[in-house]
């Protein structure tokens, strides 16, 4: 599986400029041009329509089209890029999605779900912990996160950044319980095998 995201005027991934570099030239290797398929099952699971629903680093939000098209009401995206983030405003004015061009770590509110489609492995890894602790912060009494993790290994100086299925362990186990952590049967045919899984819930403070 190709990451495409080597070049981008070799500007760090930490920065807005890198991604908003990807989009301009066409250096979206990680977009699947559709909504994830294990998203899409997990989705369609869920009753609650009137959940708030937060994906973070959302890119063109595959994700957040199909939960439109299922009758959720209270979805917001997070980019930290302004050209994607400028685009999805456009295509969901009207529409009760809420899009915001922000640094995720800024981020201040409160959500019952958190759908992770590999933003974790596009931060650099220095900045783990801290998505940890965000993501804790930002999920109600209960509250869960679920989506897709890269398992395999690709280039360790660019994105995407991968850990191993110790590691993930080692970094959400304190905060979360886990209820579901197991490698993609339904992933798209470029990353089958790359993917695992996860659906984790928010413990209570200690």
């Amino acid at each position: 599986m190709e990451s495409n995201m080597q070049s981008a005027d070799s500007v760090s991934s930490t920065r807005p400029e890198f991604w908003d570099n990807c989009y301009l030239n066409n250096q979206t290797g990680w977009d699947m041009q559709q909504v994830s398929p294990p998203l899409k099952k997990y989705i369609d699971r869920i009753e609650n329509k009137d959940l708030k629903i937060l994906i973070p680093g959302c890119g063109n939000a595959y994700e957040a089209e199909y939960l439109l098209s299922k009758g959720f009401i209270n979805v917001t995206l997070i980019d930290f890029s302004k050209v994607v983030t400028d685009k999805l405003k456009e295509k969901y004015k009207g529409y009760p999605i809420k899009v915001i061009n922000e640094n995720f770590f800024d981020h201040e509110g409160k959500y019952d779900l958190i759908l992770e489609q590999t933003f974790f492995c596009a931060l650099d890894p220095s900045l783990r912990e801290n998505y940890v602790k965000k993501c804790y912060q930002l999920l109600n009494d209960d509250g869960r996160i679920a989506g897709v993790l890269f398992n395999k290994k690709f280039a360790p100086i660019e994105p995407p950044f991968i850990a191993s299925d110790e590691e993930y362990r080692q970094y959400f186990q304190p905060s979360f319980s886990f209820l579901k952590f197991e490698d993609c049967k339904d992933s798209i045919q470029a990353r089958l095998g790359y993917e695992v899984f996860f659906e984790f819930e928010k413990k209570p403070k200690p």
